[in-house]
This record gives structure tokens, sequence and C-alpha cells, in this order.
């Protein structure tokens, strides 16, 4: 099979599965409703993260030649993302609380790391010495899963966002195993944006105008966001590891600096850090004048910017702990200029709200709209 059928069976399978999806869950009930913060309109069928899910799983079945690793390999983190995916479903049918959301997602992430994959080191950010992590590298893991998965989560705010970011991702991470040879998790990082480009199509009304949108849902940013760390284990870990650590966090550099702005900024106020809130990156770019469109431009052209900029540092042979110093002073400027962009473009409905106990602000996935 060659690489033009791949593309195109992978694109045929998540566009077949994406309207299958979206006619069972209306008639379900797996549907977004507007009111509160959500300012759609009509009940919106909440299926791109099935679709992605299941042109995986049979790219798996019927094409396991075309995987980034072998199928036993493969194995434990389809069983992963299978796990987030009904949960992430559960959760965006009956807004389950939040400790079975967090323990799902922490045994995924235990599921791959008892197949040996997880971060055993942070590379030479040391200098002449390597940062191993030992058996805190399990630990460290298990926070990383739940940064990834809330770190896409919390982009998926604006018609097209979180699949564009997303594709921008895996562009990026397709870049670094091309340049390093390994011609295969290439490949598959492409069919990951391929998946991608049926929701797209339909989330922003690129065909069948909005009679047939969708969302992407929490099962979907929850798998999206695994998948991506999933992909930097394989590509910074181990003996067949292709880029340092420090080039992984310029990859995700944008969803992780705003997830962790955000946060800082609810723990601030007094509220929980899953406290529903609109002062994502998204949400303030929008107040501060550009559309949907244009936000979704902007935010993804930052994340090939963040991603591209890093790769060029890896590719010129850059010290990877001067890359950090870089990536960090790269945090410092986006914090700063995110908080002064919030104070200049307030969310004014916010002054009329009261803060909420952990509990029940958990129970929203910060992602919504």
């Amino acid at each position: 099979m060659t690489m033009g059928k791949e593309i195109f069976i992978m694109f045929l399978t998540a566009m077949s599965f994406l309207l299958i999806a979206r006619f069972v869950a209306l008639k379900c009930g797996l549907v977004d409703k507007p009111g509160g913060r959500k300012q759609h309109k009509g009940e919106i069928p909440l299926v791109g993260g099935i679709s992605f899910y299941c042109a995986i799983v049979v790219f798996y079945l019927f094409w396991p030649e075309v995987l980034p690793h072998t199928t036993a390999h493969f194995l434990p983190y389809l069983i992963s993302i299978s796990l987030l995916l009904f949960v992430g479903i559960a959760d965006d049918r009956y807004d389950l609380p939040v400790v079975p959301r967090v323990f799902i997602q922490a045994l995924s992430a235990v599921i791959i790391m008892v197949d040996g994959f997880y971060l055993q080191t942070f590379g030479h950010v040391l200098g002449g010495y390597e940062l191993t992590l030992g058996l805190v590298g399990y630990l460290v893991t298990l926070f990383a899963t739940w940064a990834a998965i809330n770190a896409f989560n919390m982009v998926d705010g604006v018609d097209g966002l979180l699949g564009s970011v997303a594709s921008a991702t895996f562009a990026a991470l397709m870049v670094v195993f091309l340049l390093a040879g390994a011609h295969a998790r290439a490949m598959w990082c492409l069919l990951m944006i391929v998946a991608l480009i049926p929701y797209l199509m339909l989330n922003m009304g690129l065909i069948g105008s909005k009679r047939l949108k969708v969302f992407m849902g929490d099962a979907g940013s929850m798998v999206i966001g695994f998948t991506m760390l999933w992909l930097v284990i394989v590509g910074s870990q181990g003996n067949k590891a292709v880029m340092a650590p420090v080039t992984a966090l310029w990859v995700i550099a944008l969803p992780l600096m705003d997830m962790v702005t955000i946060m800082v900024r609810r723990i601030r106020r007094g509220h929980s850090p899953f406290h529903p809130d609109r002062d994502h990156l998204h949400h303030i770019l929008m107040r501060s004048g550009l559309t949907g469109r244009q936000t979704v431009l902007v935010m993804t052209l930052l994340t090939a910017l963040f991603a591209g900029f890093g790769i060029v540092l890896s590719q010129l042979g850059t010290a990877e702990w001067l890359s950090l110093l870089l990536f960090l002073g790269l945090f410092t400027g986006y914090l700063f200029t995110n908080n002064k962009l919030q104070k200049r473009n307030p969310d004014l409905r916010a002054k009329h709200t009261q803060p909420q106990n952990i509990t029940a602000s958990a129970n929203i996935p910060a992602g919504n709209r």
C-alpha cells in the first residue's frame, strides 16, 4: 500500500465513522447543549474524538505495518486511549465528577509505563551531565499525562482550534521524525493529521455548513492529549530516541504554557485550578478584537513557530541546557504578555459570579465552551 492509499483510507475511515457517530449521538443524546459559557446554537454531537479513535483502531487491525511501533508495543497505547475514550464519552454524556476521570487518566499512564514507556530522563539539561529520573520517572510520567490531557482539553474552546493546534503539533513531530530518518513514525504523525481533517471540515462548517456541525468532546481532547504524550515519549526516551526531551517542550509549548498560566491565575484568585472561566488565550484574543477564525490562525501559527524554533535549535546543535533556558525565557514572556492582555481585556461577566468550591467546579471540564 502506497503512501497515497494510506492517506486516502485514513481520511475515508475517519469521515465515515464521523458521520455514523454523529447520527448515533443525536439519537442517544451525546450532544453539547447551549447555555452558560456555551454560546453555540442548537445541540451539537460530541463525536470528533470517536472518529479519531476509530480510525486508529482500523489501522491497528488491518494495516499494522504503518504503525509507529510493533503491534505488541502499540497495544498498551491502544488500551489506554480506549479507556480514555470511554470515560470521555461518559463525561460528555453524564458530566462525571473529577475523581473517575483523574483515575482513568492515571490508569492509562500506568498501562504504558508497565510496557516500558515512561519519562526516564530529562536529557543533558545540566550541561555535560544527563538528568536521569530513575523511579521518579514513573511519577513524572503520571503528572505529565495529566498535564498533556488537560493542556489539549483547555485548547478546545473555538471552532477549529483544537484540531488546528493538534495538527500543527503532529506536523512538528513529523518533521522531527523525518529529520531523524524515523519514517514510520513520521508517517503515523501525518496520518494523525489526516484523521483530524474530517472533524475540522465539519466543525468549521467547510462542508454541510452548520447542518453537519460536530464538536470534539472531552473524549477527543483526552485521546489527542494522551497521543501527543505517547509520541513524545516514543521520540525522546530510550535507545531509539530521536529528539532531546527539551525539544519536546518546544513542540507542545503553546498548549502547555496556556494551561499553566490559566491554572496559576485561578489559584491566585482563590479558585480551583479546574474552575471554569473565559480567560484562556483564545478567549483573551477574541476579547482583544480577533474573530474566531483569526484566533485559530494566530494560535496555530504560534504553535508552529514555537515548535519550529525548538527544532531549529536542535538541528543547530544548541546545548540542551541553553535550549531549556530559552524555553523558560519564552514561558516568562508568554506569561507576562498573557496577563497584560487579560488585564486590558477582562471578562466582565466574571465580576458577577462567585468562586465555587473545588468539588463543584471540578465537575465542569475546563476546556468546554
